[in-house]
């Protein structure tokens, strides 16, 4: 009877937080909750000038990646291209995972370094992380980079 009493506090103990614990609502985040990396600066606009050709100016393209269902939730990606440049990459869906948020702007920087998707993972957003790098690779494969 001496150990039923300090068992029966330790259970209740250890189930306060099981009973209080809110999971969220959804698994992935809406695309208003994105996180952009920042698209640098042109330093002049293109001259209006007839000796400019089209060529030197550099095309524009948006490409969606793949989206890839992990654990957490689902990750899909979309780069922005300058000529054969990545300028931009945005998160169209991410896990609702504070991890997951800490790891997107690493990613996305790590990115327009490599501008590739040969980049390292991010700790304790592994799963995350690899599906962030095959929705980029398949962007970038979809763009022909």
């Amino acid at each position: 009877m001496k150990r039923a009493l300090p068992v029966l506090v330790l259970t209740v103990a250890g189930l306060i937080p099981v009973w209080r614990y809110a999971p969220s609502q959804g698994a992935s985040s809406s695309p208003d909750e994105t996180v952009a990396a920042p698209t640098p600066s042109a330093s002049a606009p293109p001259s209006s000038s007839s000796s400019s050709s089209p060529s030197s100016l550099s095309a524009s393209a948006v490409v969606a990646g793949s989206t890839v269902a992990t654990e957490k939730g689902d990750v899909q990606v979309e780069v922005t291209f300058e000529g054969e440049r990545i300028t931009s990459v945005r998160m169209l869906r991410q896990p609702n995972h504070p991890q997951t948020t800490n790891a997107v702007p690493v990613l996305i920087e790590e990115t327009l370094e490599a501008q590739s998707a040969d980049i390292d993972s991010v700790t304790g957003a592994t799963v995350t992380s690899e599906g962030y790098k095959e929705s980029l690779q398949a962007a970038l494969d979809a763009r022909g980079a």
